[in-house]
């Protein structure tokens, strides 16, 4: 079970969530410890520069949306070039909306 699952449980059930992500994949975007809030995704909302909390191969992230395909899958990255994957809208689970200190 991921980091994430709590979380994702909340997103799914329609609940705005915040937590404090731990690491350094995505700084200086968000820093580790950073309070971040992230609501329930809209996929047809999602945009390129995105940063959204999903599950790639059974790992949770909160990364970035790198590209969209015509077919409905989403590139996922860190914020330092490094490109976890493709995936499904099915792994996608939240939108990041605001960081705090």
């Amino acid at each position: 079970m991921g980091w994430a699952r709590y979380h994702i449980e909340k997103l799914r059930a329609g609940t705005t969530v915040k937590f404090r992500p731990h690491g350094n994949s995505m700084t200086p975007r968000i820093k580790s410890g950073q309070m971040c809030t992230v609501e329930p995704v809209e996929l047809d909302r999602l945009e390129v520069g995105d940063v959204v909390l999903c599950t790639i191969r059974g790992d949770d992230y909160l990364h970035i949306v790198k590209a969209i395909a015509d077919d409905g899958r989403y590139q996922i990255g860190n914020n330092h070039g490094k490109i976890n994957g493709w995936i499904g809208g099915h792994a996608i689970f939240g939108r990041l909306v605001q960081v705090d200190p």
